[in-house]
């Protein structure tokens, strides 16, 4: 199991959890032999010692046995709960790594999905195999053992009961098995309904589709649950039919030892003890049985979660890092560029550009031209299909992606903030920048203005997504960010759609004033935006 090497660094606690358990079974299977002596030998007999003894014995055994149960239970939940932190916490870092092409594949609601329902039931079938799974087979076995010590006619019954157990149990998981996945799929679509629903209500409620979204939520909702019903009929048909073979074996087992009683071959506490044994030996059965339709939804959860480790990610770090003579600058060296798995004309066709340190460069052109797409080539969002892309004179994919992350700020068409305060967001970029850092690139961007005037200011709660912020406070609050950050090549990609023609200058004034030596590139519709632009680059179906 791939999965396996997280448990490693908590092997030991894997270990203890079984030997604990064993502690926890012994005692179990010493009680109904324990009290049949108190029956047969005590209460029968009416011999007081013999009740006082073999009671206090069953004490005893009940103390160390409870005792062995709860170290299981917590070595258990120490290396089940331990493995599903460090797996969640790899899985995420991969989510993390990958690129946009990659996580749109998956799509959002399945890689949440996968983080938290999927890793929860590969959690609890760890949790399972360390703990039920020993118990159940101790009982069984020992259940057996203990059972045929008090009568071999007894095995009888069980040669009978358990292989009629064993095939229904068969039938019925193999017909389930399959359902697991589809759950999966089923779970991953209400997750994007409810994703899509809850980032886009305002647009919901603006063309006023609540009963369309609602219709559609219901609709993934409803083939969820039928799945979950196919499956939840079929394991509900199998503990009715386990429970009726467990009671017509424990008439059998009266039978056979009333007429052993009869017969003066055995004592009425060794019938109980018979039955309490059988009773133990066939819920160990339904219990396994449990673990089998846990086992087949964490193999489809396992599946579905390697397949986000196992996926390359398709932009790789390069090696690059260090001090350069150039520094600001950007290149386009006939580059053309096609968005993966589409086909026809590239977005970009042949395109050349040398854009200097400290130069303003506005690229302007119609709408699907290519010009978000040509920008995100630069911090290597996507890579080029033909042609290279040099930031300071070196390849953009000899870089190291941090290295060359670092050195680009971009704010981009859709401004994303996160929840917590205004202080928190802009730190986002560096955890070490003084307040006064702060303040003054909110006043580069034109926030510092709003921002003041906000109850708590700097440490003002934003509610999640900007959700308490107009769109032109969001994009200003972006800037100031990407600001902060004091970036070697700032990308403003429609980044002042939302500003007015004064408050826009102004940030641009600001911009020249406090930035001079940096790269500017800045993506508008607006003529007023990128008039005072050293150079205007204008882009027509991808070519310049």
């Amino acid at each position: 199991m791939k999965l396996g090497k997280y448990l490693k660094p908590y092997k030991l606690f894997a270990i203890l959890t079984p030997l604990a358990m064993v502690g926890e079974v012994a005692g179990d299977l010493l009680q109904p032999k324990l009290m049949s002596q108190i029956v047969d030998d005590g209460v029968l007999g009416k011999n007081m010692s013999v009740i006082i003894g073999s009671g206090a014995l069953m004490l005893l055994f009940l103390v160390i046995g409870g005792g062995c149960g709860i170290a299981a239970s917590a070595f258990g939940g120490i290396a089940s709960q331990s493995f599903a932190r460090d797996l969640r916490i790899d899985t995420f870092k991969k989510v993390m790594g990958l690129s946009f092409q990659q996580t749109d594949k998956f799509t959002t609601g399945s890689l949440v999905t996968r983080l938290t329902t999927d890793i929860t039931a590969v959690q609890q079938m760890l949790d399972f195999l360390l703990r039920g799974v020993v118990r159940d087979i101790l009982l069984f076995f020992g259940g057996i053992i203990m059972m045929l010590t008090l009568n071999i006619r007894f095995g009888l019954i069980l040669v009978i009961a358990l292989p009629i157990e064993i095939v229904i149990m068969i039938i019925i998981l193999k017909k389930a098995n399959p359902y697991y996945s589809v759950v999966a799929q089923k779970l991953d679509n209400v997750n994007c309904v409810v994703q899509e629903n809850v980032t886009g209500a305002r647009v919901v409620k603006a063309y006023v589709r609540e009963d369309y979204e609602q219709n559609r939520f219901d609709t993934a909702n409803d083939e969820l649950m039928r799945s979950n019903l196919k499956v939840a009929t079929l394991t509900a048909i199998l503990s009715p039919i386990l429970m009726i073979i467990l009671n017509l074996s424990v008439v059998a087992v009266i039978m056979i030892g009333g007429l052993e009683v009869d017969a003066a071959k055995m004592h009425v506490g060794e019938v109980m003890a018979a039955i309490t044994y059988l009773t133990q030996v066939l819920h160990g059965v339904m219990m396994l049985s449990m673990m089998f339709q846990t086992a087949a939804r964490a193999a489809a959860s396992a599946k579905r979660i390697n397949e986000v480790l196992d996926t390359e990610p398709v932009i790789k770090s390069g090696s690059e890092t260090g001090l350069y003579t150039k520094r600001g600058t950007v290149t386009f060296e006939n580059v053309s560029f096609s968005y993966p798995d589409t086909k026809g004309r590239p977005v970009i066709e042949n395109f050349s550009l040398d854009i200097k340190q400290g130069e303003s460069v506005a690229i302007l052109g119609a709408t699907g031209s290519g010009k978000s797409s040509l920008v995100n080539l630069i911090p290597r969002f996507y890579d080029t299909t033909e042609g290279t892309v040099y930031v300071d004179g070196t390849d953009v994919r000899e870089f190291s992606l941090d290295e060359l992350r670092r050195k680009v700020g971009i704010v981009l068409q859709k401004s994303e903030l996160f929840s917590g305060t205004v202080k928190d967001n802009l730190l986002w970029v560096d955890k070490n920048a003084t307040d006064e850092d702060i303040q003054n690139a909110a006043r580069i961007a034109q926030a510092d203005e709003f921002v003041s005037k906000m109850p708590d200011a700097y440490d003002s709660r934003i509610a999640e997504k900007g959700a308490s912020l107009s769109g032109g406070q969001k994009q200003r609050l972006s800037i100031s960010r990407a600001v902060l950050k004091k970036p070697e090549i700032l990308i403003l990609d429609d980044s002042t759609s939302a500003l007015d023609l004064a408050t826009e200058a102004k940030l641009r004034a600001g911009l020249d004033e406090q930035m001079d030596q940096t790269t500017l590139i800045i993506i508008a519709q607006r003529i007023a935006s990128i008039k005072n632009c050293d150079r205007i680059a204008v882009l027509d179906h991808g070519r310049l």
